[in-house]
């Protein structure tokens, strides 16, 4: 029988959101739910229901009233969700303006910063009377090249306020991958700084900023923070004009929150990059602000006196995620630079003269915690601290054991799971239910989610892949330049030919004692060091131009408790991998992709296996590296090459 390594003591379950909300569901459909599992039972099997008690609990604003919470659930994709309402997604995060800390600042530089809500939605309208100036309708794109400071979500407010479209990446990608992203969506503004700080580094994007707005013509104003500077110099950007001389003085201008559709673009997010440019996904209004009400309300139980900070960049949908506290009302802090800098000790500073009640992290962070020795419970006063959110990568067993022992041990360690896809979880915590190590406590709530064996078959308590078998509110309505839902479908559904399920890319066990799920990492390409999603197509798109490279293959290797890349190069005949070109790949992909692109080993193959159409197989390499057999290589071109990533997986595990 397995051991919790948490209960929640009866006081908390009793106080917690989401007993208020089973109570409140209980009386309204004459149920008797008394537990988790049975209100996860209950919310996929009545969806409808389900997200029309969420919108109502959650207090979502709205001009016009819904008609339908969704049209069809079979149109998979395609589903519509709040048919007939109109809303704003801005005035939903600022249903506060009191003089609540709203957004609270720190970097690793000292510098802190706060905003109470009145003051964030005086910054707001003034940024939004700028952006109504030079001509920002409903549905145009207005896009951040930014680190994680408070203009960010100023201007995403500002944005999103006109019906306008966001979406971000941070300034340590670059130009050529912010280009990437940013520049297929053809902006009208973009909002960028001059610098940041990362590792004691000062670091300035002027340049970067200057080469992505030259390359995007659509852009009618470029804004720069002067963030490393009061006033810098930013004659070489095109149309830019500095953040404080756009935003215009005097009384607070009205701010007038357009009403638009609930499936209006809302956010365009980025996937990895896998197979050439990433593909754009754009998810709606509604779907984005009743699923994030949703997990931080019940799964996080989140309140307004809670006080909550994510280790993220504006790269990551837990940027996202973590903004849509102010819908709660709560305080957003944010963090910009390395947690880690100048040692471990810095984010439970952070925690504790803040007094931080949620802190969200990466598995990756824990793992640098655990092999640092550090014992941040003893060091640190952290009674403020009631919950860490843990997601990213894999979270090993010795990690969840780590959190008690050495964190705290009356804590709610809320593991979750999901992606930038859904801009959401799949799996999550809940402040009701026992934790169990190895374990995320459940498949979020309304997500109907299951484990597939390779013929589409259900299976518990053993390896499978996710599948989501029924639309959710926050699934992208499309993906940008995609007419005929292609990318979209192969994406995610054309995986089971016989069944239409959303396939998400992870390998789970769901299991049938505790109804916990255990990840066990990507059953794709996309590689995921850090917790952060990584296109092999843009380390090929830099390396494969050099000219010592014929070929480059690169997978993800679970290692110590987290992925490392590995980069296979074939290299051109006269040409052996010397450390001299192994620091000049790592050089090439730090300074064009980010640093994050840079692999933790470069190997050298005699050769590259393709499959007959031509395509690189990266998930047979992957395969072989983790132990997992290899179930295609009658697709391949050259079974033979394989040979060699099966020799050195033998000579990684000796190491190990």
């Amino acid at each position: 029988m397995k051991q919790p390594l948490w209960v929640p003591s009866e006081e908390r379950r009793r106080n917690a959101n989401i007993t208020y909300f089973i109570t409140h569901l209980n009386e309204k459909y004459g149920l008797n739910i008394t537990n988790y599992r049975e209100l996860h039972a209950w919310s996929v099997e009545n969806i409808p229901e389900f997200w029309a008690t969420m919108w109502d609990y959650a207090g979502i604003r709205a001009a016009r009233a819904y008609d339908q919470v969704v049209d069809d659930l079979n149109k998979f994709p395609g589903a519509r969700w709040f048919v007939g309402a109109k809303l704003n997604f801005a005035e939903n995060l600022l249903r506060y303006r009191d003089d609540q800390v709203a957004v609270l600042f720190r970097n690793e530089a000292g510098e802190r910063r706060t905003l109470t809500y009145a003051e964030l939605y005086d910054r707001v309208a003034r940024l939004a009377a700028f952006l109504r100036e030079v001509g920002v309708q409903p549905g145009n794109r207005v896009v951040g090249y930014m680190p994680n400071i408070p203009e960010t979500v100023i201007a995403m407010l500002a944005a999103t306020s006109l019906g306008a479209t966001w979406a971000s990446c941070a300034t340590d990608l670059g130009a050529t991958a912010a280009l990437d992203r940013l520049g297929q969506l053809e902006p009208v503004v973009m909002v960028t700084a001059d610098g940041y700080t990362y590792k004691g580094k000062p670091f300035d994007t002027r340049g970067k900023a200057a080469e992505v707005a030259n390359n995007i013509p659509s852009l009618r104003k470029v804004i720069v923070v002067g963030y490393a500077q009061e006033r810098p110099d930013i004659s070489d950007t095109p149309n830019a004009i500095l953040w404080d001389d756009a935003l215009p003085e005097g009384e607070t201008p009205a701010l007038e929150f357009v009403q638009v559709p609930a499936n209006h673009p809302l956010y365009i997010m980025f996937s990895s990059g896998t197979t050439g440019k990433p593909k754009a996904m754009v998810q709606s209004i509604v779907g984005v602000l009743i699923n994030h009400l949703k997990e931080l309300i019940l799964h996080t139980d989140l309140r307004r006196d809670d006080r909550i900070v994510y280790i993220t960049t504006p790269s990551w949908m837990m940027w996202n995620w973590l903004v849509s506290s102010l819908g709660v009302g709560a305080t957003v802090v944010l963090w910009d630079g390395n947690p880690s800098y100048p040692d471990w000790r810095t984010m439970w500073r952070v925690i504790e003269e803040e007094g931080i009640t949620v802190f969200g992290t990466s598995a990756t962070y824990i793992h640098y915690l655990m092999k640092q020795g550090a014992a941040p419970g003893t060091e640190f006063n952290l009674a403020s601290l009631k919950e860490i959110s843990q997601t990213g990568s894999v979270l090993s067993p010795e990690g969840f054991e780590y959190v008690y022992k050495a964190i705290k041990e009356d804590l709610h360690l809320n593991s979750i799971s999901g992606g930038t896809d859904i801009n959401g979880c799949f799996a999550a915590g809940n402040p009701i239910s026992p934790v169990y190590k190895s374990e995320i406590q459940g498949p979020a709530l309304a997500m109907k989610v299951k484990a597939y064996d390779e013929q589409g078959n259900e299976v518990w308590d053993q390896l499978g892949e996710l599948v989501c078998e029924a639309p959710s509110p926050s699934m992208p309505i499309y993906f940008w330049n995609d007419p005929h839902n292609e990318k979209y479908l192969n994406a995610y559904f054309r995986y089971y030919t016989h069944k239409r399920v959303w396939r998400h890319g992870d390998y789970i066990v769901m299991h049938s004692d505790t109804g916990g799920i255990t990840f066990y990492g990507r059953s794709d390409a996309t590689l995921k060091p850090s917790g952060v999603r990584i296109g092999t197509a843009e380390i090929y798109n830099i390396v494969e131009q050099l000219p010592e490279v014929a070929d480059s293959l690169a997978v993800g290797q679970w290692w110590q408790g987290d992925q490392r890349v590995i980069l296979f190069v074939k290299l051109k005949e006269g040409y052996a991998l010397t450390e001299e070109l192994r620091q000049k790949i790592r050089r090439e992909l730090r300074e064009k992709a980010s640093p994050r692109h840079v692999p933790a080993l470069i190997l050298e193959a005699p050769d590259i296996p393709y499959t007959f159409s031509m395509k690189k197989v990266e998930i047979a390499v992957s395969n072989i590296l983790n132990g997992r057999p290899v179930t295609n290589r009658d697709a391949l071109i050259n079974p033979e090459s394989l040979d060699y990533f099966e020799k050195v997986a033998a000579e990684l595990r000796a190491e190990a």
